[in-house]
């Protein structure tokens, strides 16, 4: 890539990527986070398939944890505070995900 290039990914296959390389907090109740509905939503019934795929990469990495469910303005304030935020091309609604990194074992460093 080129300076001002972009890269334009879905969550799942960057999600897929990042847990190739980095460990999922294993002292943490759940190491992966999303926005939980808005009342409205929740009261029509919204469904959002992309957890699906995103339960299924964490538990591919070994995370037998339910996503978190996090308070929409409490959801805006822990990513504000994250170590680095990644701008993709998602476009499902309540795809944003915040993700816990682990401990790399001394052995795997490099």
């Amino acid at each position: 890539m080129g300076h001002g290039d972009e890269l334009g990914l879905g969550i799942p296959v960057l999600l897929e990527a990042i847990l190739r390389l980095m460990p999922l907090d294993t002292y943490v109740t759940s190491p992966a986070a999303v926005m939980e509905l808005v009342e409205s939503d929740k009261s029509r019934g919204l469904k959002v398939p992309v957890w699906d795929a995103y339960n299924y990469l964490l538990s591919q990495a070994g995370s037998q944890s339910p996503l978190e469910l996090v308070e929409r303005f409490a959801f805006y304030e822990r990513a504000k505070k994250s170590f680095a935020v990644v701008a993709t091309g998602e476009t499902s609604l309540y795809g944003n995900l915040i993700v816990k990194k682990g401990v790399i074992p001394a052995g795997e460093l490099q």
